[in-house]
């Protein structure tokens, strides 16, 4: 299968310039960097195009900075990054101008210069014109390994790529055949797991996928706005009552596409949100009217283990229950553990993503084995949505 996007693998990059955006929006305490995550998923293309003799100039943005902020300066990102790849990391005091334009004229093959915070100037989300070709004089190519940026189309994850030859860095073309192998051209049966709180911020999703998979576990407080709407009593739980009419056309729609909704079955019901609140599982018909569901129950789990038996693909966004406390997090870490379970065995490919969605498989430690975890929120979401994203459109072959 030819790639439909330009890789690395279509360019030879030495002696070029190569503005690399990349994502460095790093949690940070104290001017220290708390989590280094981002920094190692993009240290090998970082690494591919310095070992090539290319000349490594790195866009980034930070925080939301509004104007020039000490604060949000990447110097001591960059430095954390240098740790990070074993090589020295150059910093410039700007992302254009004479200050930008020195250090990347100093540079040497093989090189790694990190430019300061893009959103210091606010052309950078603007996309704006002049922006883009005063940046676009630093380099030769464009590189973007920046998925997690992808769906905004700014000066240095779109603008860029109308300006000079563009292509995916080696994370963001990870990211891209996995994400195709989870939804554009899947192994079928596929299932998709949505939890979350609130059905509100998942509607898009939630109507994409019925057309796309073959059956949708919904969990998490969403699924008391689908009971609700379907008339069960669901006491004091957490649901967006106003959505009811919304759930039952997205039942509806499922129906009509032939798509399979697992819905709780029984629930985990506590009468306050504390962690370790006593709790019981009840049948849906006989939820307590001051009780409040935390979880799904038992033979929920046992109905979602058996749809992740029956699939070939899972696409996971969302944790079944408020994870943050236990107990309430056992049916997400129990599905989790037993999705991992099959996708080591090769029964599954296993694709996973969202913030909440990586902190609970972190929690039920089966990170590491699924077959892809997307630590990018807001894009992978939009993906999973079925909109084209900006950062990705432009590296598309012409």
């Amino acid at each position: 299968m030819t790639k439909s996007f330009r890789t690395l693998d279509d360019v030879d990059v030495k002696g070029k310039r190569v503005l690399l955006r990349v994502d460095l929006n790093v949690p940070m305490e104290n001017g220290r960097v708390t989590d280094a995550t981002r920094l190692e998923r993009v240290a090998p293309t970082i690494k591919e195009i310095s070992d090539k003799g290319g000349k490594v100039i790195l866009l980034a943005h930070f925080g939301r900075p509004k104007g020039r902020d000490p604060k949000e300066s990447l110097k001591p990102v960059a430095e954390e990054l240098a740790k990070v790849i074993k090589r020295p990391v150059a910093f410039a005091d700007d992302c254009i101008g004479d200050v930008a334009a020195k250090a990347v004229g100093a540079m040497k093959d093989g090189d790694i210069l990190c430019l300061e915070n893009t959103r210091f100037h606010k052309e950078e989300e603007k996309n704006d014109a002049g922006f883009v070709a005063e940046l676009a004089k630093l380099g030769d190519i464009w590189v973007n390994d920046a998925f997690s940026a992808a769906h905004r189309a700014h000066a240095t994850t779109e603008g860029l790529g109308h300006k000079l030859p563009a292509y995916a860095g080696r994370t963001m073309q990870a990211e891209l055949d996995a994400l195709g192998k989870a939804l554009d051209a899947p192994t079928k049966p596929v299932i998709a797991i949505v939890g979350g709180a609130k059905v509100s911020t998942k509607i898009d999703l939630l109507e994409n996928l019925v057309s796309k998979v073959d059956a949708l576990v919904i969990g998490g407080g969403m699924a008391n706005t689908f009971l609700h709407a379907q008339g069960i009593a669901i006491g004091k739980s957490l649901a967006e009552k106003d959505l009811a009419a919304t759930a039952l056309r997205i039942l509806e729609k499922a129906n009509a596409a032939n798509c399979a909704i697992i819905l709780p079955v029984d629930a985990v019901v506590a009468n306050q949100f504390a962690a370790n609140a006593p709790s019981h599982a009840y049948g849906l018909d006989a939820i307590p009217a001051d009780g409040m569901i935390l979880d799904v129950g038992p033979q929920s789990i046992a109905r979602i283990h058996s749809a992740i038996d029956d699939a070939a693909t899972l696409v996971w966004n969302g944790p079944l229950g408020a994870f943050e406390l236990t107990p309430f997090d056992r049916g997400t870490v129990v599905s989790a553990k037993h999705a991992a379970e099959r996708t080591k065995a090769r029964k599954l490919t296993s694709v996973a993503g969202g913030g909440d969605t990586v902190a609970a498989l972190n929690q039920a430690g089966v990170g590491g084995e699924f077959t892809y975890v997307s630590t990018a929120g807001g894009a992978f979401l939009e993906w999973m949505e079925g909109k084209p994203l900006p950062g990705v459109e432009v590296l598309k072959r012409g």
